[in-house]
């Protein structure tokens, strides 16, 4: 969230961006609304406090401490609205974002590679997999519902080749390697912005609910609900909630595997065959908390593009780098891109990562800080990340990129030591 200080002196800019995200500007003149009656509610309460000890005798004491219990009440759902309102209220935009309402006006800024050419024509990922016996979709649906599938044989080797690849890479980058847990307290999806709102909401937030209480280690039932995470982000952001992380250690790079799970409600229709569009996988994350400098940040942004561009030329796969138009970013956003990959045998680009810079958006939300060394000053860390590689898509681009004529499906050189031969179907 914003500070509610840059909001007040920066109503109109707030607005802006909200009008740029297809959301309701409209919000922040209700939030300043109720931050005024919440700050008036406050000054009388600290008023009445101040009188209860300076007062001399007991009766008026009583009646100031009652007159403070029944402000304190009428402050509680001012105080619940305000935070409502704030997690409504989005993150500016860099002046470099395009604007834009949809994804139709993502802006194409970059690309490396030629989609290949064949002399045949091209099988789709899931005509290769089944065909090689690497990924089993029947059964997997029969066993895990709907966009179920089984990894199979080499295609284990593939899959699990192309994670380790990214972790070597990034660990070489300077980025420190976790296995984040994918089970979580709502606090860090809240932190992160992967609930639309203060709490989960069903309907709208692409995330499993586990529905199995916890116990806690006094054997006492948990009151903390529990969800699977979509990404490794929110557990790596929320790995320093509520600290002050030593200015000397910034900029902090992370690089973390998980097993990623999306419920995908707003994509039921979408790609129901084969391996684009999946309720479980596996990614590799890149996170990076650092000072609160937009340019430094903006640059750190810019790396992890790279580094994740980087990693699409050594697996020889043509991509293209995409500018998020506004209409596209998620309300904390303040500057995103994404990456795509060309599956020739599906004929579309496919987003293979997608980099993101919050500034203090989640940091706030998080509560994690720095000292700044000039000043002393406590501020929120800038909180950016990207997608290193994610298993589905870059498994389907391999399989569509490198395949022969004979069905088989040539392996890309730096992950034959991890598969462990230069061809599947041999």
């Amino acid at each position: 969230m914003l500070d509610i200080k840059f909001i007040r002196e920066h109503a109109a800019e707030v607005k802006d961006a909200a009008v740029k995200k297809n959301m309701d500007p409209g919000v922040i003149d209700e939030l300043l609304a109720v931050d005024e009656e919440r700050r008036a509610l406050m000054v009388a309460a600290e008023a009445t406090r101040a009188e209860q000890k300076k007062a001399k005798d007991r009766e008026t004491g009583a009646a100031l401490k009652e007159k403070f219990r029944e402000q304190e009440e009428k402050l509680k759902p001012v105080e619940q609205k305000f935070g409502e309102l704030m997690a409504r209220v989005p993150n500016v935009i860099s002046p470099d974002t395009p604007v834009g309402k949809s994804d139709a006006d993502n802006k194409d800024i970059f690309h490396w590679g030629e989609p290949r050419t064949f002399d045949f024509t091209p099988k789709t990922h899931v005509e290769l997999a089944t065909s090689l016996d690497i990924l089993d979709f029947d059964r997997g649906t029969k066993v895990g519902g709907f966009r179920g599938y089984y990894v199979k044989n080499d295609g284990v080797l593939l899959q699990m080749g192309i994670m380790m690849y990214a972790l070597n890479k990034l660990m070489g980058k300077g980025f420190a390697p976790m296995i984040p847990p994918t089970l979580v307290k709502g606090f860090p999806l809240f932190g992160s912005g992967y609930f639309k709102g203060t709490s989960y909401d069903p309907e709208v937030d692409e995330i499993y609910q586990v529905a199995t209480s916890d116990k806690e280690a006094t054997g006492e039932k948990s009151k903390d609900q529990k969800f699977l995470v979509g990404t490794a982000e929110p557990s790596l952001l929320a790995y320093y909630a509520d600290e002050t992380v030593p200015a000397g250690d910034l900029p902090l790079k992370l690089c973390g595997y998980s097993q990623c799970y999306r419920s995908e409600i707003g994509s039921y229709s979408k790609d129901v065959k084969g391996l684009y569009r999946v309720h479980e996988f596996m990614k590799v994350e890149q996170v990076v908390l650092a000072p609160a400098d937009i340019e430094a940040a903006n640059k750190l942004q810019d790396e992890m593009t790279g580094i994740s561009g980087e990693m699409h030329e050594e697996l020889g796969l043509p991509y293209r780098r995409l500018a998020i138009c506004s209409g596209d970013m998620s309300a904390g956003k303040y500057r995103a891109f994404d990456i795509e990959a060309w599956l020739p045998g599906m004929k579309r680009w496919a987003e293979t990562g997608s980099a993101s810079n919050f500034t203090d958006w989640q940091s706030r939300r998080l509560n994690v800080k720095y000292a700044d060394p000039k000043t002393g000053e406590r501020k929120f860390v800038y909180m950016l990340n990207n997608t290193a590689l994610p298993s589905p898509r870059i498994f389907i681009a391999i399989l569509e990129n490198y395949q022969t004529k004979d069905g088989k499906v040539e392996v890309p050189e730096v992950l034959q030591k991890y598969v462990g031969k230069k061809v599947i179907g041999e």
